[in-house]
This record gives C-alpha cells, structure tokens and sequence, in this order.
C-alpha cells in the first residue's frame, strides 16, 4: 500500500540564489494578467445553495434574510460578464497584451459569447473549478468528481481542455495530489510563496507551481486595508514593477496581476488598469505573457531534477 501524499511546507524555496529563468529576449521581469471570470457561477439562492455569496463585489451583504434571493448582489456579479468583462478585452486587444482567464467552467457555460472571445484573442484558460466554491469543503471524492466535471465543460466551451488548475482562494489537501493522478495539467497556481515557478514531487511524480499573487489584486478593492482607489491599485502596480525591474538586471522574476471583470471593469479602476499597461510598455525588457506560457517556458528551460 502507498504512503498518502502529505503537502510539506518549504521555508527555503530558492534562498539568496534564484535560478535566471532566462526568460525570452532577456526579459527583466514576465508579466502576467489573469482575469478571473467567475460571474454566474457563484453561490446564489437561484442555483438552490441556500445562500448568497457576500464576497468580492461593490458592497457589503448580508441585509438579505438568509434563503432569499439577494437581487442587489447578483446584479452586482453580473455586471462583470455584462460590462466589465468586455472593458477588459478592449484594454488589452487596444495594447496587444495577452492574458490568462482564471476560468469557472459554469460561469463560461453561461457565457458563450465570452468563451469565444476569450479562444479569439488567443488567451489560456486556467481552470478554476467547476463553480466559484472552496475545494478545502469537499470531500477528496467529490473534489475528483468537480475537477472532472470542470475539463469536459471547458473543454466544450473553448474547444481545448485547460492546462492549468487555481482553486478558489486555496487548495485542500487533496487538490494537488488529485491534479497528478488526473494527469493532463501542465500546472497549478494554487501556491502564493514565490516570484518564480518551481517543481514539487507529488506521489513521485513531477509537478510544476506557478505562484500567484493576492497582493497585485484587485481583489484588495473588497478588503478592509486594501485598495480604496483607483489611483492607490495604479501606483501599486506601477512600484511592483518598478523595483522588480530594477531588480531584474540581476535576478529576473515574474509579475502576477491578478483581476475581476466585475472590480477592475468599472470605468475608474479600468483606466488605471490602462496607465499601469501604458507604464509597462514603456519598457524594452519585459515579457507580456499568458501563464501557459511560463509554464512551458519553464518546463523547457528548468526541467525537473530529482
């Protein structure tokens, strides 16, 4: 019988000598936005979960009584796939930067015409469940259950099956080891601990993390001590980038953003989503990229090493 799997921590990772991820042209820093598109398949009362999700949208919930239907914050999500998502597309498809989308497979079932646009602009799709719900909920039988259902849906949604995997907010314990047995993802995202991807062994098999980011995230525009303006995520992003590029004339690393069509959508934040890119494109030594593109790009130049 096989030892399970246990998740270790690593309080070491690359130390004081990261590796050069010799990314193309020389790049001082990869750049990498990823709309997380969610909106339709949240939790709500109208899809029978008995609850209404009261997370990351323009206001605060919980006025509703308990089982109703909260009209206010669904309209609230919905802006996103109406609207923001839309913005968005424009913002890069104008500057030719490329993204990838965090993608629930139901919110994309609700969404044909996003799905579209998303496989026309050429951008990845990162599978992010089945359902905007967390995976450290389930049981590690109806995890494998969600994950399965949430490759054969985006994969007739977008015509390719998803070769990365980010869960909501954190993995369970289970997730990654479920991600190796099921064997056709290239990566996951569900890890915050690092500026470059690195292998892990799960199970003895070889498995690549490309760290995201909860700090470079709209997401702090629905937290007590995050963004309170537009202004304030713009000159965040900008001195993100600013010091690891300075940085990366030695050590080059890798710029997460992580944003909602429905928070970053709306016309303030969008614009200073648009001069945080303008900023960007200003420099020479950058890599604008998609995260499959980092996957492979690591996977070809930093195989894995037992």
């Amino acid at each position: 019988m096989s030892t399970p799997w246990t998740p270790a921590r690593d309080f070491v990772g690359y130390g004081p000598t990261p590796p050069d991820p010799r990314w193309p042209g020389g790049a001082r820093v990869a750049v990498q936005l990823v709309i997380n598109y969610e909106e339709g398949s949240e939790y709500n009362n109208a899809d029978g979960d008995g609850r209404t999700e009261l997370g990351l949208a323009e206001a605060p919930g919980g006025r509703v009584p308990a089982g109703q239907r909260d009209m206010a914050f669904e309209t609230m999500y919905e802006y996103g796939s109406r609207v923001g998502f839309w913005r968005l597309m424009n913002i890069l498809r104008e500057r030719q930067v490329p993204a990838t989308i965090f993608g629930c497979a139901l919110a994309l079932e609700r969404n044909p015409a996003a799905a579209e646009a998303i496989v026309a602009a050429g951008f990845d799709v990162c599978c992010h469940g089945y359902r905007w719900e967390e995976h450290f909920r389930l049981s590690a039988e109806a995890e494998q259950q969600r994950i399965a259902m949430a490759i054969e849906s985006l994969t007739r949604s977008t015509g390719q099956r998803p070769l990365g995997w980010y869960c909501r907010y954190g993995p369970s314990e289970n997730t990654r080891r479920l991600l190796a047995q099921e064997g056709g993802f290239l990566y996951d995202s569900d890890a915050y601990n690092d500026e470059l991807p690195y292998w892990v062994t799960v199970e003895g098999r070889p498995h690549l993390v490309v760290p995201y980011t909860m700090d470079a995230n709209d997401g702090k525009f629905a937290t007590p001590a995050g963004f309170s303006t537009p202004d304030h995520f713009e000159r965040y992003l900008k001195a993100t980038f600013d010091q690891l590029y300075l940085e990366g004339e030695q050590s080059p690393r890798l710029m997460s953003i992580g944003l909602h069509a429905r928070i970053t959508g709306r016309p303030a934040r969008a614009h200073a989503l648009a001069a945080f890119l303008d900023h960007v494109l200003r420099h020479d030594k950058v890599w604008l990229c998609r995260r499959i593109d980092v996957a492979r790009h690591w996977r070809a130049q930093h195989p894995f090493a037992a």
